[in-house]
């Protein structure tokens, strides 16, 4: 893989063509696109990119689940008659259900946040309802206080009280031992649900992606930037020492 300092991998630059041209030189016919830009990974990194596409031609587990993907991305939009618009159709839920269905999967983990029990449970139904067996494992299962982490009581949200440290090691490997199919994660705090993955022996998808101010919606700060979170453009989030 290139190592060239000066050409960082950088694709959210094409961001202005997409919003120009409505297309980039990826989703452009081969040699019929605009001009790719110096640090485009499609040039720089040809092999390593056609090196992995090859993986997806198979018939592993990996190459099924590359092209099932794709058919759920099909099957997300609808055509808008008499037009070449198209809508899309599904939520995350249902794109989530219809891939389980189409890989053939039915054990169905799902690593959930404490605080996201009852949308847990209403996700569970839906599985149910679908021909899929869901089994849940809660962040706090254990319930071992945070101070064995070796934490201070100022850590913790609430000082003084009993609190609860999240476990996502313990929940991946309970759903291993139940030889869940696939695994969900339901609001696991960030670097919880990185664990959760890691030691995830199933493949890992996200449903709710934990954001406690925007109603678990993250992207709502990216489109706020210009008001409500222009300060993330100006003021670090958290203060640590100056790196040498």
């Amino acid at each position: 893989m290139s190592q060239d300092p000066k050409a960082p991998l950088s694709c959210a630059n094409c961001s202005s063509l997409w919003q120009k041209k409505g297309t980039t030189n990826c989703w452009s016919e081969p040699d019929n696109g605009p001009p790719r830009p110096g640090y485009c990974p499609s040039e720089r990194e040809a092999e390593v990119i056609e090196e992995s596409f090859q993986k997806y031609t198979g018939d592993d587990q990996d190459a099924k689940l590359a092209r099932v993907a794709a058919q759920v991305e099909g099957l997300c939009y609808q055509p808008v008659p008499g037009s070449d618009a198209v809508n899309a159709r599904w939520t995350r839920v249902e794109d989530t259900i219809a891939l389980a269905r189409l890989m053939g999967y039915r054990k169905i983990g799902i690593g959930t946040c404490i605080g996201l029990l009852e949308e847990t449970s209403r996700l569970a139904d839906i599985l149910r309802a679908q021909k899929l067996e869901p089994l849940t494992v809660c962040c706090k299962a254990g319930s071992i206080d945070k101070l064995e982490l070796g934490l201070e009581e100022n850590d913790k949200v609430r000082p003084g009280t009993f609190e609860p440290a999240c476990n996502p090691i313990a929940q991946a490997r309970l759903l291993n031992q139940a030889q869940t199919d696939m695994n969900i994660i339901m609001g696991l705090c960030v670097g919880h649900d990185m664990l959760f993955a890691k030691y995830s022996e199933a493949p890992v998808t996200t449903l709710v992606a934990k954001d406690r101010v925007t109603g678990h919606n993250p992207a709502a700060v990216l489109y706020g930037q210009n008001f409500y979170y222009k300060r993330l453009q100006k003021q670090p989030v958290i203060d640590l020492p100056e790196e040498d």
